[in-house]
């Protein structure tokens, strides 16, 4: 659909009228959308979203809670280390998402990384400074310090993935967006079922996280009797799926399928696989977990995984937390969210 566009030469600022007429709604609509309104059905939205990164449109006034609470800006908090937020494409997809939602709003990312105990102290002084309107947080660990620094300073925050564990307290106090990890991982290991295999290992994430739970119980709802030394825990690296792949070839030596429980340890257990001479998919299946494309259309052969949108988790993520800082706390429902899964058949399985 034809439409204005921006003529940087002369420094015309988009407007919102022109965003409205590129997506071919009503300047209300428009408005509604920029704003983290309700009310406007899904493929609107997307129209109006794409306007604004089309004309590269920046709202004059940052959406109605950002402009109140003065600050606009959005920390997003990740309890990993420097080295796996830099080498992990898992984290900086998520990032991308949230840095575009978050320019819809005209608003700033403020990146507060945890490497170590240490830094719970200073994030935590940096939230009770009143530096921005609200948080990000993901990747956390049981048991995290996180969720309670934030409760004790007040500061409206969305989670991504379900912190704490299954059921507890902390699950059901506060808003998070998942993907479906249990749904995901019972899908993989039925496709490895339905190929005829029987020795099906699991390359499990650390079990201080919820999203390696959940996927350990997706495997054991399909195979509920299987051999616990078919399960080996890896830790979400390259390193970690290739030591738990060795692991597993020595304690089961005629397995012929494995689900890892992300695309980074499935790209580790691949090179093991090679290593020992076991061709892929002929002799074991493999299967992984994100569909994050760097990886899994590179790897030889290309790899069967199950695809989570972690982008548009991101762009989620940005969103709830933008209507619960306009609700400004008034009746505001927890609210959580569990994004579907699909399989993505490639050569490996």
């Amino acid at each position: 659909m034809p439409g204005p566009t921006p003529d940087s030469s002369r420094g015309v600022r988009p407007t919102l009228e022109a965003v409205a007429a590129l997506a071919g709604v009503s300047r209300a609509t428009a408005s509604r959308v920029v704003n983290g309104g309700a009310g406007v059905r899904k493929p609107l939205v997307e129209q109006v979203r794409k306007a604004v990164d089309e004309l590269g449109y920046v709202p004059n006034h940052a959406a109605r809670t950002l402009v109140t609470r003065r600050n606009g800006a959005v920390a997003v908090i990740i309890d990993e280390p420097e080295f796996r937020i830099f080498s992990d494409p898992f984290f900086s997809q998520q990032i991308r998402g949230i840095s575009r939602e978050l320019n819809v709003y005209d608003a700033q990312l403020v990146l507060l990384l945890v490497e170590g105990c240490g830094d719970f102290d200073r994030v935590a002084r940096y939230l009770a400074g009143g530096h921005v309107d609200g948080a990000l947080a993901f990747s956390l660990h049981m048991d995290d310090k996180l969720p309670s620094i934030i409760r004790r300073f007040r500061v409206p925050t969305v989670y991504g993935g379900r912190p704490g564990r299954p059921g507890a307290a902390s699950e059901l106090a506060v808003p998070y967006v998942d993907c479906d990890n249990r749904g995901g991982a019972a899908e993989a290991v039925r496709h490895l079922v339905s190929l005829g295999r029987r020795r099906i290992a699991h390359i499990a994430g650390p079990r201080d996280q919820t999203s390696a739970l959940d996927r350990i119980d997706g495997y054991r709802d399909v195979l509920p009797d299987g051999d616990p030394a078919l399960l080996a825990e890896g830790d979400f690296t390259v390193e970690g799926g290739a030591r738990a792949m060795t692991q597993l070839l020595e304690r089961h030596p005629d397995l012929d399928a494995v689900f890892a429980a992300n695309d980074l340890m499935a790209s580790g257990a691949l090179r093991v696989l090679r290593e020992r001479g076991r061709r892929v998919p002929e002799e074991v299946a493999l299967v992984g977990f994100d569909d994050m494309v760097s990886i899994a259309e590179t790897t030889d052969p290309p790899l069967t995984t199950v695809r989570q949108d972690i982008e548009g988790i991101g762009r989620l993520m940005v969103r709830m937390l933008i209507r619960r800082l306009n609700s400004e706390g008034e009746g505001d429902e927890v609210e959580s969210v569990i994004t579907p899964t699909r399989l993505v058949h490639r050569a490996s399985a």
